[in-house]
């Protein structure tokens, strides 16, 4: 299997994959305004031994399978001070109301 796969000019790090090249039926109305007009980045050969560096082949083959598009959406962004606040023993949420309201008093 063959996939053409497209990146969003509105969402940074979207990529739409669709089985033809230019074929978007599939892919709902409402999702296409939000990713806006598809850039062609690369078709790409769905084989056994493809590995694509942020999604799982599997998932992809069976979601082009099944609704005639997968969409990869950007992965999440790093948040270090939660990070840092879990290596410290704190929770990773900052509690804004808790330290302020311990200040007022």
């Amino acid at each position: 299997m063959i996939c053409a796969v497209y990146k969003s000019t509105l969402k940074p790090d979207t990529y739409l994959y669709v089985e033809k090249r230019d074929d978007f039926e599939a892919v709902p109305e409402a999702l296409m305004k939000m990713f806006g007009a598809p850039q062609l980045v690369m078709l790409l050969p769905l084989n056994k031994t493809a590995k694509l560096a942020l999604a799982d082949i599997i998932k992809v083959k069976a979601e082009i399978s099944d609704k005639g598009f997968y969409l990869q959406l950007s992965p999440p962004k790093e948040n270090l001070l939660a990070q840092h606040r879990l290596e410290l023993g704190l929770s990773d949420k900052f509690d804004a109301d808790a330290v302020f309201s311990r200040n007022k008093h």
